[in-house]
């Protein structure tokens, strides 16, 4: 699959060459049962701790044919996969581009990242006007969602009692996103970018420990000295949602409407 655009770092830089070699080929093969409007690589590897052992996680936002939304039967929804292929376990998921959309209006991190993201194997010409679309319907609402996600992870390690590096870095990953986005309207989800601007440089260890293997464990005096670390980003979240600039509601919701509309009348 090709890409259009030059707004993306390029996708298989972080993937070996066998890794981006298998990607290409199921992306390929999933590209003729629905038409991507972008794919999305996500995961440990976006996040900037993966190893050796992690899956790759291709997320995509498709459009179907309208024809098939709007009569008695839906037949195009959200789709799933995970197969392990020459030894590389893919972890792939797309949703269809009318419930991403009013995910976006929502809030949702996982769809606006999908969009916005940096690492895109594969962009559709229509994201070009599809993005400064969505950049405009960024408002606090992120908030919610990356306080959510960042609980239930952080919940996730308390309960399991084994110092998960992984889990940790997870906490990091959603709170700090969400606040740099809070802060400046960007999507940045590699962590190591946002670790020194936020005061958690010394993070790295965890980044360390993680690439070492996917269940990497921390000692118990690591564990517990993190545990508090981890606490303290929710404050930094919070601090951000306070300070932000993006307004409580997002503003762009009627042309992205209008955007989505002409593509279903294009696409009957």
């Amino acid at each position: 699959m090709t890409r259009s655009g030059a707004s993306s770092r390029d996708p298989w830089s972080v993937l070996s060459a066998h890794q981006a070699e298998v990607a290409r080929r199921s992306l390929a093969e999933r590209a003729a049962e629905r038409r991507h409007v972008v794919v999305y690589l996500s995961g440990a590897h976006a996040y900037g701790f993966p190893s050796p052992d992690s899956d790759l996680d291709l997320k995509c936002v498709h459009v179907a044919p309208t024809g098939d939304l709007v009569g008695l039967e839906v037949l195009e929804g959200a789709a799933e996969r995970t197969e392990v292929v020459e030894g590389v376990e893919l972890d792939y998921g797309s949703n269809e581009l009318g419930p991403v959309l009013r995910g976006v209006i929502k809030g949702n991190g996982n769809y606006i990242e999908r969009v916005l993201g940096a690492l895109l194997p594969y962009e559709a010409p229509e994201l070009e006007a599809l993005r400064p679309l969505v950049r405009r319907c960024l408002s606090k609402r992120l908030y919610r969602h990356y306080l959510g996600f960042a609980t239930s992870q952080l919940k996730a390690f308390e309960n399991d009692g084994r110092g998960s590096a992984k889990k940790l870095l997870y906490v990091l990953r959603t709170t700090l996103t969400g606040a740099h986005a809070l802060l400046t309207g960007e999507i940045v989800i590699d962590l190591r970018e946002l670790l020194d601007a936020h005061g958690f440089g010394e993070a790295r260890e965890l980044v360390e420990a993680k690439r070492a293997g996917e269940a990497s464990r921390l000692s118990e005096e690591a564990a517990a000295r993190w545990g508090e670390e981890a606490k303290r980003a929710f404050g930094v979240l919070a601090a951000a949602h306070e300070r932000s600039s993006l307004p409580a509601e997002p503003e762009g919701a009627a042309d992205l409407e209008a955007w989505l509309l002409e593509e279903r009348r294009r696409r009957f």
